[in-house]
């Protein structure tokens, strides 16, 4: 008889001595796969044939994706032993981001019988599913390395967007105030100097709102450079923090004493 800790072991992701947990996650990450393809091939016309068979193979996994979560609720103690009670320990999963993310995995699918004006609003959250598949690789050590160096430069990422941000408000405010006379049905209020200044400090530049007074051009064409300075800022603070990152774990590799042999004295 399979027991309860038993069960939270093969939900979890397995080690490669545990074939029944791998073999949960491999099927596991097989239904993340399916549903997501169905859910793009639906936009095609050339779906329209396989309607029924679609519906059947995506109410297959939303029933799997429902029991897995119910299976982890029920589990939650061994996840969160610090809890006393299990009932504690569920509901810290369940608003927790894992859970959070399970729980939208299948949710959506249920939404016709309790909004069913709005479920077309609510498929985007469909998509949310893609995101179990980290919590199936995180003990990868990429991953766990991008999740570190994101955390360590937490603080200068957060200044360098804020800088970009004030940045665009400036900018918005300036050219609203050279364009508003010559273009007073584009550049109607500084919202439409920040949507401007969004496309062009982003190096993006859709065309559909552009300065034509030689001010604004000046101003636009300054603020094009510093656009692509201010997009390259995190781009080296993320860059620096991974060769510090890497150093670090080399760095104890290369400090290891090469081993003699006692005898011959002779590197091992």
């Amino acid at each position: 008889m399979i027991t309860k800790k038993r069960i939270f072991e093969i939900i979890q992701v397995g080690g490669d001595n545990d074939r029944k947990s791998r073999m949960f996650d491999f099927v596991l990450v097989a239904a993340i796969v399916i549903n997501l393809f169905i859910a793009l091939f639906s936009t095609f016309e050339a779906s329209a044939g396989y309607k029924k068979a679609m519906y059947f193979v995506e109410l297959t996994t939303v029933i799997f994706f429902t029991v897995e979560f119910a299976l982890r609720l029920w589990t939650a103690d061994y996840l969160y032993p610090d809890k006393k009670d299990g009932y504690l320990a569920a509901v810290a999963f369940f608003f927790s981001p894992s859970g959070i993310v399970d729980f939208l995995a299948f949710f959506p699918f249920y939404l016709p019988d309790v909004l069913p004006f709005g479920i077309v609003a609510f498929r985007i959250f469909r998509v949310i599913r893609i995101f179990k598949l980290f919590r199936v690789t995180k003990y990868q050590d990429s991953l766990n390395v991008i999740t570190e160096v994101v955390a360590r430069r937490k603080n200068q990422l957060i200044s360098s967007v804020f800088l970009v941000l004030i940045l665009m408000i400036s900018a918005s405010i300036l050219m609203y105030g050279i364009e508003h006379e010559a273009q007073p049905d584009v550049f109607k209020n500084a919202f439409s100097g920040f949507w401007w200044a969004t496309s062009t400090l982003l190096t993006v530049g859709y065309g559909d709102i552009y300065p034509i007074t030689t001010l604004g051009k000046v101003i636009g064409i300054i603020l094009t450079f510093l656009g692509v300075g201010m997009v390259a800022v995190p781009t080296g603070i993320l860059s620096a923090g991974f060769i510090e990152h890497l150093s670090e774990i080399e760095e104890p590799e290369n400090k290891k004493q090469p081993e003699y042999c006692p005898h011959c004295g002779h590197k091992l």
